[in-house]
């Protein structure tokens, strides 16, 4: 019996790491994919799955190729940064749901904007890495009071 306890309670132990490191893991992929997302194709192309579904936070819906394609097409310089605040990591196996506010910070007029969504983003864990497979983007209105 005490063998059993001792073999479950170091299950549970290995089960929490685990946990842990996969937080950490997506934690670190949100952030730097935000510090890139402005301007570098690279990160959209690590972050995104093949067969994402983005739901943007003015109602349109795409997927990765739509977005790698609004690179190559040039545009002009992007002068906002984006953070996340409030993350909310959950696990389900090799599935996560990360929840969080999104704060961009726009800096193209001598008046800068910020502007603040709800993001929630399915990931799935393949081949070792975590990719979104599903993003919903929702804007936060501006208080007017």
């Amino acid at each position: 019996m005490r063998t059993l306890i001792i073999a479950s309670l170091l299950l549970c132990a290995a089960a929490a790491s685990a946990d842990s490191g996969d937080r950490e893991q997506l934690a670190s992929l949100l952030n730097r994919f935000l510090a890139g997302a402005a301007d570098d194709v690279s990160v959209h192309r690590r972050f995104w799955a093949e067969d994402l579904i983005y739901t943007s936070s003015s109602g349109q819906r795409f997927g990765k190729a739509e977005i790698l394609r609004g690179f190559a097409s040039g545009g002009e310089p992007v002068a906002t940064s984006y953070r996340a605040e409030d993350i909310d990591i959950r696990l389900f196996g090799d599935t996560a749901v990360v929840a969080f506010r999104l704060v961009g910070d726009d800096r193209s007029s001598n008046k800068p904007v910020t502007n603040n969504y709800f993001n929630t983003g399915t990931f799935v864990k393949r081949d070792g890495q975590w990719r979104a497979v599903a993003w919903q983007a929702t804007r936060i209105p501006v208080d007017t009071d």
